[in-house]
């Protein structure tokens, strides 16, 4: 079972409050994201819809709009997505 952290940046650092002394594991995950030009008009719609101003960095690579203008993912789309699954199932293992 994982248990919930409350994570911030403080001048620069992140800090965490783990649920126990044992269970903190942390890594980083980068990923590449390289673009076509996205038109005006596809921006547009993307505000008017509104799904793009509830997600971190106003970003949905799946999104049917956006997809043919995403030239090359350099990482994976679970990352992108906000969990990356190998990372977090070998974070997971560690603990256990």
């Amino acid at each position: 079972m994982l248990n919930d952290l409350e994570v911030v940046v403080y001048e620069g650092v992140v800090r965490e409050k783990p649920a126990n002394e044992k269970s903190t594991k942390g890594e980083w995950d980068r990923v590449e994201i390289y673009f076509h030009e996205i038109p005006d008009e596809i921006i547009e719609k993307l505000i008017e819809e509104g799904a793009v101003l509830h997600v971190a960095g106003a970003l949905i690579i799946e999104h049917p709009l956006i997809m043919p203008y995403v030239k090359q993912v350099v990482g994976t789309t679970d990352s992108v997505m906000g969990l990356p699954k190998a990372l977090t199932e070998k974070l997971i293992k560690e603990v256990l």
